[in-house]
């Protein structure tokens, strides 16, 4: 006697489970048998931890534990040390009020040339720090395209000054701010920016009360690579802002200068780096992970 519709339905359901509990089971098949990483593919992922592992662990290895006391007591280091953080900060809220309005024309505008856009704003990232200073320098110096007629107009000079070192870590990090938040904006379900619409919002209210809550993961991980960015930078610094205690001298252009003086003293002063670094790297990621839901660094 042939089945019917219905019977052949639950027979089948009975059969095969639902999408979702062969999921599962599929997941705890995966857990049962451990990570499954293919050899091709665990092999070169060993090598490359090693690679970038190691020479932290030798900085940490050949650190003079016993001179890292005197060496952070000593007056330039903490002003190093204040202008870097000073500097990135400042760096990461000029990144945030100019990248994310870039950010969203890449990803929401329909406007052309957006190709062309994209790659001059993610040029930095590229481009040699030391050629970007150079950059920096033929426009916003005492000669350059807008540095004259600020000098000649104001009075101002910027290059060798505390915020030509902003500028120069504005230049190099804001693109990391960007694409982080293009990636997130491209994420981000635009439905809702489509229902605040039809309720009457405009598109600056839309962007105010939308679609910045949306994509403030991505706007938060963007900062902290754009501020971990600034704090390292080094060759557009010097080329643009010089090296002068107190005023341009960021932690990576004391760590250079000791270097060539005192090698013992760059190794403390890389520590503290590596200190600052990771433990802005550290305390974030879960925060990120946790809001986004997908790796963003």
């Amino acid at each position: 006697m042939p089945l019917g519709v219905s019977h052949r339905r639950d027979l089948l359901c009975r059969v095969t489970p639902p999408v979702p509990e062969r999921l599962d089971a599929a997941r705890h098949s995966r857990r049962g048998r451990g990570p499954g990483i293919p050899a091709p593919l665990l092999i070169p992922a060993v090598l490359g931890v090693v690679f970038l592992v190691l020479p932290l662990i030798g900085l940490v290895v050949r650190a003079p534990w016993s001179a890292i006391g005197p060496s952070l007591a000593a007056p330039e280091v903490g002003q190093a040390l204040r202008l870097s953080l000073l500097s990135a900060t400042l760096a990461t809220l000029a990144s945030i009020v100019l990248g994310v309005p870039i950010a969203w024309v890449l990803a929401r505008s329909t406007a052309r040339g957006r190709t062309v856009l994209r790659a001059l704003v993610t040029v930095p990232l590229v481009l040699p720090p030391v050629v970007g200073g150079v950059a920096l320098f033929l426009v916003l110096g005492r000669q350059g395209i807008v540095g004259s007629w600020l000098n000649e107009s104001f009075g101002i000079t910027i290059p060798f000054t505390t915020t030509a070192v902003v500028i120069a870590e504005t230049f190099v990090a804001m693109p990391f701010l960007v694409i982080s938040v293009e990636g997130a904006l491209r994420a981000a379900d635009a439905r809702f920016e489509d229902v605040a619409a039809t309720l009457g919002a405009d598109r600056w209210t839309t962007f105010r009360r939308v679609t910045l809550p949306l994509v403030a993961p991505g706007v938060a991980a963007g900062a902290v690579l754009c501020w971990a960015r600034a704090l390292g930078e080094f060759g557009a610094t010097i080329t643009f802002a010089g090296n002068f205690p107190g005023t341009t001298q960021t932690m990576p252009l004391a760590v250079y200068l000791a270097l060539q003086r005192d090698p013992e003293a760059a190794i403390v002063l890389s520590l503290v780096l590596l200190a600052v670094s990771l433990a802005t790297l550290l305390l974030l990621r879960d925060r990120w992970l946790g809001r986004s839901g997908t790796p963003v660094a």
